[in-house]
């Protein structure tokens, strides 16, 4: 695939070059683009990051942690470093009050500043031995067929060529790598937007997805005395032009909708978001595929856009550090595209459903009364909460039919080797998990050792096990993808098709 010129048609500045042969070019260094990274700096791939800002950001535009993602750092051994975060167990769909509380070990939803989350992934990444290059922007991608040609220019005008067998686009939801490719991104278009804005020095009263006779607004001060306002007004026009809004239209916007003025404030950060709702036609593009808000764009809504990117990673990451060493079966890394689309487009139709919710005039005040209503049956509570801790995804494996296939290895404390650990604690090593429940798993077959770890625990004292399989087989994004009795019918059928040969 041929490279596409420079944006605005001007070729790139000349300056110093620099040739950086690598193994995967991963374009955007925001966290997505950081767990990508580590996932497979783990797996001893050699990665290079290319990100246009100079530094780390300063903005912290998500600041919620779903129970699966959470799972899922665990899973990586970076909860720790991220603190000791709030928890909250109420969230919301579409504005309407939801109980998040699920069995797990972290139920609810984590309040966390991207600056932290981002930081965190930077230092585990960097770490493990990825290669940041910060302020170098993207002008060109050459898909050559038996690798990627990618160019950027620094700060300085200075030249920058890498070479890798692959490139992730991980650069957000105005993706420079999708423009240059060219790539299908079908969907809606906006009709509604927020204005947003972090404020110092202001004293207004919280307010929780508040609906008002002319709009919509939210405000919440932090510990820090700054307060974050969110303001829609019904029936108002999308803004025709790009970037962010100025201060004074949310204000004025704001004294509107809530009759109050926060002209006097400090604007530390402003933006707006829309309900612009699109899917990549396809995540892979032969060595080039996507990954977060480049492969989706949607509002920005109870903080899944973060979270379903950071899972787009954790499925990604093996998988093509595997098409990488030369050791995937046939087919694994399009399972990365199969799969994912599928959440990608599960996520973003509830996120339609609740933008109308939110942000509709008063002919939803109907929808949301029945609702309210439903939501106060546990079965209806339980799979709205499921949906957006991200705790219902099941993966189509194959094999044979378990109530764990394709679903998540449940969080259980076992005794190994002497000592209590996790499931969690035993995917660390990036490896897949044969875990044998009680006694040794079955023989069946070749277990390749350099991607699989095999482990026989006993339940924690505390910890029931009644109705558990004999054994699971676990990816190293900790879905099963088998589970079984001592027989071990189909456990080396599942071995060669996500793990390959010895």
């Amino acid at each position: 695939m041929a490279g596409a010129p420079h944006p605005a048609g001007r070729p790139p500045r000349t300056g110093p070059a620099e040739t950086v042969d690598t193994q995967v070019i991963v374009v955007g260094a925001g966290p997505v683009g950081l767990l990508l990274a580590g996932e497979l700096a783990l797996r001893g791939i050699r990665v290079t990051l290319v990100e246009r800002r100079h530094g780390p950001t300063t903005e912290s535009r998500a600041s919620t942690l779903h129970a699966r993602t959470m799972e899922l750092l665990d899973s990586r051994g970076l909860l720790d470093d991220l603190g000791s975060p709030p928890r909250e167990p109420r969230g919301h769909f579409g504005g309407i009050p939801l109980d998040l509380t699920l069995p797990g070990p972290y139920p609810g939803q984590w309040k966390v500043p991207q600056t932290r989350t981002e930081a965190v992934l930077e230092e585990w990444a960097l770490g493990l031995g990825a290669d940041l290059r910060c302020g170098h922007t993207l002008h060109a991608v050459d898909d050559r067929g038996t690798h990627v040609e990618a160019a950027a220019t620094g700060r300085h005008g200075e030249h920058l060529t890498l070479r890798a067998a692959h490139l992730v686009a991980c650069d957000g939801q105005d993706s420079t790598v999708r423009r240059l490719l060219g790539a299908d991104f079908p969907g809606t278009p906006a009709g509604r937007e927020l204005l947003r804005a972090d404020v110092e020095g202001i004293d207004i009263p919280n307010r929780r997805f508040e609906r008002l006779p002319g709009g919509f607004a939210v405000a919440a001060r932090n510990p820090a005395g700054v307060t974050r306002v969110m303001v829609h007004e019904f029936g108002a026009a999308v803004r025709d032009r790009a970037g962010d809004p100025h201060f004074d239209e949310i204000t004025a916007a704001w004294k509107r909708v809530t009759g109050e003025d926060i002209t006097g404030g400090t604007p530390l950060w402003v933006n707006r978001f829309d309900d612009e709702n699109r899917l990549l036609a396809r995540y892979r593009h032969g060595r080039v595929l996507f990954a977060g808000d480049a492969a989706h764009r949607q509002m920005p809504i109870g903080g899944q856009a973060l979270n379903l990117g950071l899972q787009d990673a954790h499925n990604l990451g093996w998988k093509l550090a595997a098409a990488v060493d030369g050791t995937a079966p046939d087919g694994l890394l399009d399972s990365y595209g199969t799969e994912r689309a599928a959440v990608g487009a599960a996520v973003l139709g509830n996120i339609r459903a609740q933008a109308l919710l939110l942000l509709g005039g008063p002919e939803v005040e109907p929808l949301r009364t029945v609702l309210a209503e439903l939501l106060a049956h546990d079965d209806v509570r339980t799979h709205l909460a499921a949906m957006i801790s991200g705790l219902d995804i099941r993966y189509d494996v194959g094999g044979p039919a378990h109530p764990l296939s394709g679903a998540r290895l449940p969080h259980l404390r076992l005794r190994t080797g002497g000592m209590v650990c996790s499931t969690a604690e035993l995917l660390r090593s990036g490896r897949g998990l044969l875990l044998g429940l009680g006694a040794p798993p079955p023989r069946t077959g070749a277990v390749p050792a350099d991607r699989i770890d095999t482990v026989t625990a006993q339940a924690a004292p505390d910890e029931p096990l009644g109705g558990a399989p004999a054994a699971v087989l676990v990816r190293p994004d900790g879905h099963v993808v088998w589970a079984g009795g001592a027989d071990g019918d189909g456990l080396g059928r599942a071995v060669a098709r996500w793990f390959g040969s010895p």
